[in-house]
């Protein structure tokens, strides 16, 4: 099994691109179901989870064609099998997100109930009561999500408590081959569903407010395919930047999109680090010896994200002073916190709060990740450690992180993986 070994105390410098968004490229990958015609999408970060999203759509019996610029064309009008078999969705709890499609395109389907990051409850109930919200009936068999309607999806109105993303994007997709008008209270404002909605509006959706908290999506007869380009991945941008505040250094990452992560860039302001903005890069200096502690909550989109959360304990953990780090959206996201604490950290928990006391250096040992952003905040701890640090089950950063290894090499980084 792959590993990472890090040795610590290098500052990072340099340029890198920003890889495409895997949040957005797979309910988009699962829009695909929803054309006559096929649909191209750019911009493909080459991670196991799109691997496992085409992979299951092929599954299906759907003509999905792979270039070397990770541009794909999928073909939905050979499908032969309404069927999202557990062996395909046991990994990515994005699977869910090839529900609302099927009922809309097919009146059937069959998911099996997913798998994923152990990060807390991430209940499907949402999905499932605003289907049948939708005229579906829907059982639980054998772990299996079975769902059928008679003729169309009909239009509803769905309010979400709580806000979930991909319930949201879920009922976007069914409501847009849905008889009638379709409206979502309470809807994620993430830029992810946004561009979902630009997608499928580009193969001929009528949606209106997406990024907002409500939207309305008029159903049309039928959509068909179009060429569209993922967007840039926020996470991925907000983590580097994170570690170039960790480590110092000087960093610009191109292709990005710095609105999407404004409470991330004004938190590492407030660590003291100088960031530049264009309409398509960030940059940040770090000129301090060491990043002051800050303390935040996480909420959804446009609080701070969730995402962020793990690598601004590894940042805290090595600040100058003490913080406090307050988890709102999930509520078994700190299994990190123990792993740093191997590593020299000063971290309790109450409840759902990590309170930290910034110590300025940590030590090199060996890790664990648990969870996909939990094992970003092991790389970033790992690069400011005094030693060595090797992190262990690092398929869970594959799922997000395209090449990570490489582009902190690129900036200077002492990684490699290991067998």
């Amino acid at each position: 099994m792959d590993k990472l070994l890090i040795r610590g105390g290098s500052k990072l410098f340099g340029e890198i691109y920003a890889s495409g968004a895997k949040n957005s490229a797979l309910p988009i990958l699962a829009a695909s179901l929803l054309a006559d015609t096929p649909l191209r999408v750019g911009n493909l970060p080459h991670l196991n989870d799109v691997t496992t999203m085409l992979e299951l759509l092929g599954s299906m019996g759907v003509d999905v064609m792979l270039s070397d610029e990770m541009e794909v064309q999928v073909d939905t009008s050979n499908i032969k099998n309404l069927n999202a078999r557990y062996e395909l969705v046991k990994t990515m709890r994005a699977s869910i997100l090839v529900l609302g499609p099927l009922l809309a395109k097919f009146q059937r389907a069959t998911v099996a109930l997913p798998g994923g990051c152990a990060i807390g409850s991430r209940p499907v109930n949402l999905h499932i009561d605003a289907m049948r919200a939708m005229g579906a009936e829907i059982s639980i068999e054998d772990g299996n999500i079975k769902a059928r309607v008679e003729g169309r999806l009909r239009g509803a109105k769905i309010i979400f408590e709580p806000v979930s993303v991909t319930a949201t994007e879920n009922v976007i997709m069914a409501a847009s081959l849905a008889d009638g008008t379709t409206i979502i209270q309470n809807a994620a404002r993430e830029p992810e569903v946004l561009d979902l909605a630009n997608c499928l509006i580009k193969m001929g959706a009528n949606i209106e407010g997406a990024g907002t908290d409500q939207i309305i999506i008029q159903g049309v007869e039928n959509l068909n395919g179009a060429t569209f380009s993922v967007m840039p991945d926020r996470v991925e941008v907000g983590t580097y930047l994170t570690a170039a505040a960790m480590t110092g250094g000087k960093v610009k990452i191109k292709e990005a999109k710095p609105e999407y992560i404004s409470s991330v860039i004004s938190k590492l302001e407030q660590t003291g680090a100088t960031i530049s903005l264009g309409e398509d890069w960030v940059q940040i200096e770090m000129n301090n010896e060491k990043p002051e502690a800050i303390s935040l909550t996480t909420g959804p989109y446009p609080s701070f994200p969730t995402d962020m959360q793990a690598q601004f304990v590894s940042l805290n953990a090595i600040a100058k002073g003490n913080s406090t780090v307050t988890e709102t959206v999930f509520e078994n996201r700190f299994m990190h916190v123990q792993e740093i604490a191997r590593m020299g950290g000063r971290i309790s928990l109450k409840g759902n709060t990590a309170v930290i006391e910034g110590i300025g250096s940590l030590k090199g040992a060996p890790v664990m990740a648990t969870d996909l952003r939990a094992s970003a905040s092991l790389v970033l701890a790992g690069l400011v450690a005094n030693g060595s640090t090797i992190i262990d089950r690092i398929y869970h950063i594959d799922r997000g992180y395209e090449r990570i290894e490489e582009k902190l090499k690129i900036l200077g980084a002492d990684i490699e993986r290991i067998s």
